[in-house]
């Protein structure tokens, strides 16, 4: 077919990679497509799209000069328009040069890549809801990219959930759920593109780094078997499925791109899986069975054998030129390092905008010995991640015997009410029990729970790992509605026995934490409280004096005086200060502070009240980071 197809992610900040463009690449790659992948800054794309034909013209009329290297400059002056950007070079002083880059620099300005838009096919994946703007801001901008609109794709979770809105906004008609049929995108054709392998490839293309990038990632289950009301799993995936080949993708995998390190499951409850036993068999056999190690493959060795296999060309001498730099800091002989930059420079690889594939590919004699005597590669721990985590409702001693069988770590457990206590406590003994110590959870708050109960979850989870010896890392997860139009663009839900001031001393208190808690009393107890009445006088206390309790809170330095080793001359007690007077306030006072506390606006203007004990009160809650900071 030989399109030209280009893949956006929005430039959001996500841990994994887009499993559904990575699978929508390998299937315009089978059927003979030009595919590019892009996440970033949108204008930036457009100004590649021209400074790449720029490149070109003048490699036409002035063919004597590498233009190539004159990439950052051109780039930069399209963007920007300043001509002090090209005074540093006297090559712009010619009137033919000059002239052209004018030319482009206005065809950058005149929107010229919308209205001779260059790509057959455009898709745009979506992810949480929240990420609205701009996600929808992406589709607006990539949908001009495009020949013809029927030919612009929009899919994923916010636009499966969101599908009227995103079309109001957008005129795209998005895709709902999974491409899980013959024909989903191109009639007549037999591949199910839910089904293909996903193309690895395309992460070496951008600049951003996923968190989560040395992974297998994939699915051997569809769905859930509960409805979960809070949940949007019904919605994108309504079918269960009980069984997906793993072993084909991998090998796939391990021949194109090299062997990953772990394996990522995103399946939404494998437990329920008629086949549960099959699918850890076949992950055993995949190499991840219990001692399960890995040897990370020649990565110079994929490079070359794609990129002489014409696969991903882009990609590839990206890659090329990321290993050469890897190269040049390993090497110790400053002789050996000076050649190979010299080398390098000869063949215009020092960049991976002035390189080609023909210029590595001509290296290959001279960087492969280096690259196998910088690089020894010694092997690692394997593990498996069901990374959705579990149904604590159909643990058994059975099931769990058989997750044994794998390198699992962690083993993710679901606690998302407290009326589940009894059912999740058993669940994390009896994994325990199977040697499964390494173990986490999902705590979600701000649905129907009350701010107690978090604590009482977290409580439980502390004590438990005491008790049996275990690591169990708390993730508390704030719950947000998926399809409530005053939220769904947003994060300002708030649950029935929440306020704004409680979300936010959780969220003071998990930025402290990192966002999870794990093994130690005493760790718990200073960032949640001993009991839960500390617990709930620290959802009440001034966020500044959350953040910096050392410092603010004497009766927490005494306590754990221990650990409190270092004393500063700032060192106080504001907090006890506050909490005596929030405490003195009289009933009908106390109701009327903690209506405006509850709003969590301290700023000036932000609230008006003329009594003054109140007043004293909420003056503690005006003390800013920065007072604190300055004060250091």
């Amino acid at each position: 077919m030989n399109r030209k197809v280009l893949l956006i992610e929005p430039n959001y900040k996500n841990k994994y990679p887009p499993m559904g463009l990575m699978k929508l690449a390998t299937y315009y790659r089978m059927v003979g497509d030009d595919v590019r992948f892009y996440k970033g800054d949108m204008r930036s794309l457009a100004v590649e799209l021209i400074c790449d034909d720029l490149i070109n013209h003048l490699s036409i009329i002035l063919p004597e000069i590498f233009w190539k290297n004159y990439y950052p400059t051109l780039f930069e002056f399209i963007k920007l328009g300043k001509y002090a950007i090209l005074e540093a070079d006297p090559i712009f002083e010619d009137e033919i040069v000059l002239d052209a880059v004018k030319e482009y620099r206005k065809k950058y300005k005149d929107k010229e890549y919308f209205t001779k838009p260059r790509f057959d096919k455009v898709g745009i994946t979506t992810l949480f809801t929240f990420y609205w703007d701009i996600t929808i801001d992406t589709i607006n901008f990539a949908k001009q990219l495009c020949k013809k609109p029927e030919d612009v794709m929009v899919g994923g979770i916010m636009s499966s959930l969101l599908k009227d809105e995103v079309y109001a906004a957008t005129g795209i008609e998005p895709f709902v759920g999974l491409l899980n049929h013959p024909g989903d995108i191109d009639p007549g054709n037999k591949l199910i593109i839910d089904e293909l392998p996903l193309d690895y490839s395309i992460l070496e293309e951008i600049d951003y780094v996923y968190p989560a990038n040395n992974a297998y990632f994939a699915y051997m289950t569809r769905g859930c078997v509960n409805k979960c009301k809070f949940c949007a799993v019904p919605k994108l995936e309504p079918q269960y499925c009980d069984y997906i080949n793993l072993k084909n993708r991998i090998e796939f995998t391990d021949k194109r791109f090299g062997a990953r390190k772990d394996l990522l499951l995103l399946d939404n409850n494998v437990l329920a899986s008629k086949c549960y036993d099959q699918i850890i068999d076949e992950i055993k056999e995949c190499g991840f069975g219990t001692g399960a190690t890995y040897t990370p493959p020649n990565e110079y060795d994929v490079t070359i054998n794609n990129l002489k296999d014409s696969y991903n060309d882009r990609a590839y001498i990206r890659k090329a030129i990321s290993i050469y730099k890897e190269i040049m800091g390993k090497l110790k002989d400053d002789t050996e390092k000076t050649e190979l930059y010299l080398k390098l420079e000869e063949a215009h690889c020092l960049y991976y905008y002035t390189a080609s594939k023909e210029d590595i590919l001509g290296l290959d004699e001279y960087v492969r010995p280096l690259y196998e005597k910088t690089h020894k590669p010694s092997k690692r721990k394997r593990i498996v991640d069901f990374n959705q985590g579990i149904d604590s409702r159909l643990i058994t001693e059975a099931n769990m015997k058989k997750l044994a069988e794998v390198n699992i770590q962690p083993l993710r457990i679901a606690f998302d009410h407290w009326s589940l206590r009894d059912i999740y406590e058993k669940s994390i003994r009896t994994a325990v029990k199977s040697g499964i110590k390494n173990l986490s959870n999902y705590l979600l708050y701000n649905f129907e729970d009350k701010p107690e109960e978090l604590y009482y979850r977290l409580r439980m989870n502390v004590d438990l790992c005491e008790e049996l010896g275990a690591s169990i890392y708390s993730f508390p997860m704030k719950y947000h509605p998926i399809n409530d139009k005053e939220f769904f663009m947003n994060r300002d839900y708030i649950g029935k026995h929440w306020n704004r001031k409680f979300i936010r001393a959780v969220q003071a208190v998990l930025n402290s934490t990192k966002g999870k808690i794990g093994r130690g009393v005493d760790f718990f107890e200073e960032a949640f409280g001993c009991d839960i009445d500390e617990f709930m006088k620290i959802l009440w206390m001034p966020e500044t004096f959350i953040i910096y309790r050392r410092i603010y809170d004497a009766d927490l330095r005494n306590r754990l005086a221990d650990r409190y080793t270092t004393v500063t001359k700032h060192d106080c007690d504001l907090t006890n200060e506050w909490w005596e007077k929030f405490k003195a306030l009289p009933p009908d006072k106390l109701e009327k502070a903690k209506a405006i506390i509850a709003l969590n606006k301290f700023k000036d203007g932000d609230f008006v009240c003329d009594d003054k004990e109140i007043n004293d009160v909420l003056a503690y809650y005006k003390i800013t980071r920065d007072d604190t900071e300055n004060n250091q």
